[in-house]
């Protein structure tokens, strides 16, 4: 880890509470750009004079964009300094949704669209500026503010797009998101950190070491199971939901089905709560007090679906519980060098996003084949199996804390 006083994390570039703010609502954008066309495929297919699966293909490029942009990406943000490599980061995004905006064919829009999700990942960019330039002691705290922010862009990006989209076009949408990633672009130049490299370690030998992280790290390695294992949950709760509702008896409309997605806001509120209870009494208590509000709320909603009120209340502790496991989990994997997180975040993400794309697949095909009570028990089992291994993590770093010759860098909480 990096001590040096004019190279350190926090040499005179401790995180002011504006800067924070800039971090949430930055992070809230970039998240939001991969997301508002989702609403609008229809639009956009007679627009272009596609069948709607051929966008559907399309599109999907923005999530396999974003996994390589948390690879590639998010581990500048380590080797050079954070306002220019955001700034840029904007910079592409913009073009990129502009491109979006004045494509005449699927093709392009696929191409154009993985560029949107690869840069989207800013906000995991954004997450490691927060874990490295944070006070120790504010970390999770900070984190939390960052992870709200995230969580907003998601729900802000799928509401506003299919909103503005009735006003003023799928094209005009995208075409209001780049000239605010412009803006952004400018901003990230400005208001962040313009820190040198916090080690020495070349660009292609931090891509080569990401693997290895999770050979040498114990502590990234069990948060990445865990962290997977919840989000594989959340998404086959969520993917499942949206199938069991669209059938008989519900027969909803995808705009009522949508409505549901409401109960997320829960987990903004969330990641605040739980970002400060890290910091006052460490990462274990608050991921499994989440996980336990997780499970509990997915074995009830797994038999309350006809009851609407029911639903969205287990909808919005389900989506708390994992939301504040999350922020803890991830300010225990930003902690491990604090010097220069990023490419621990990028490896921890990576883990996460694929359990949560598994978990998408799972929890529709789930709800064909066992039904909707299935896919809920499904959920509660991986969640579950992660709370076992949390304990079992930490009761194990905790002896070896105890003995002797223990040199372990697990937090314990």
């Amino acid at each position: 880890m990096n001590t040096d006083p004019a190279t350190g994390p926090h040499a005179d570039h401790r995180l002011t509470g504006s800067v924070v703010l800039f971090l949430s609502l930055a992070a809230a954008l970039g998240t939001a750009t991969i997301y508002p066309l989702q609403p609008a495929i229809a639009d956009v297919a007679d627009s272009l004079g596609a069948q709607i699966a051929a966008v559907g293909l399309a599109l999907a490029c923005g999530p396999a964009g974003y996994m390589a942009g948390l690879g590639l990406l998010v581990p500048l943000v380590d080797r050079f300094p954070p306002g220019r490599v955001l700034a840029l980061q904007f910079a592409v995004l913009s073009g990129a949704l502009a491109l979006c905006a004045a494509v005449d064919n699927v093709w392009t829009l696929g191409l154009a669209t993985g560029v949107v999700g690869a840069c989207s990942a800013v906000g995991a960019g954004l997450s490691s500026v927060a874990g490295r330039f944070a006070a120790p002691g504010r970390r999770a705290t900070i984190l939390g503010i960052v992870t709200a922010g995230i969580s907003a862009g998601i729900l802000a990006g799928r509401i506003a797009g299919g909103r503005l989209a009735e006003e003023i076009g799928w094209r005009g949408v995208l075409l209001v998101f780049a000239v605010a990633c412009a803006v952004l672009a400018v901003s990230c130049a400005v208001v962040l950190p313009a820190a040198r490299s916090a080690g020495e370690r070349g660009y292609i030998e931090t891509l080569r070491s990401i693997p290895g992280l999770f050979v040498r790290y114990t502590e990234l390695r069990g948060a990445a199971i865990c962290g997977a294992l919840w989000f594989f949950a959340f998404c086959a709760v969520w993917a499942g939901l949206a199938v069991a509702l669209s059938k008989p008896p519900f027969s909803y409309s995808a705009e009522q089905i949508g409505l549901y997605a409401v109960a997320g806001l829960s987990g903004i509120l969330a990641t605040r709560v739980a970002g400060d209870r890290t910091d006052r009494v460490g990462s274990t208590r608050v991921i499994l007090a989440g996980l336990a509000l997780a499970g509990v709320a997915a074995a009830i909603v797994g038999f309350a679906l006809s009851d609407t009120l029911v639903t969205l209340v287990c909808l919005a502790l389900f989506d708390a519980g994992l939301f504040a496991a999350q922020v803890a989990n991830q300010s225990t994997v930003l902690s491990i060098d604090p010097a220069a997180p990023a490419r621990f975040n990028s490896a921890y993400m990576l883990v996460y996003f694929a359990g949560g794309s598994l978990g998408s697949a799972a929890g529709a095909a789930a709800v064909d084949w066992f039904g909707w009570a299935a896919t809920a028990s499904l959920g509660t089992a991986a969640i579950g199996i992660a709370a076992v291994i949390v304990v079992i993590t930490s009761r194990g770093a905790a002896a070896h804390r105890r003995s002797p010759t223990g040199t372990s860098t697990i937090p314990i909480s």
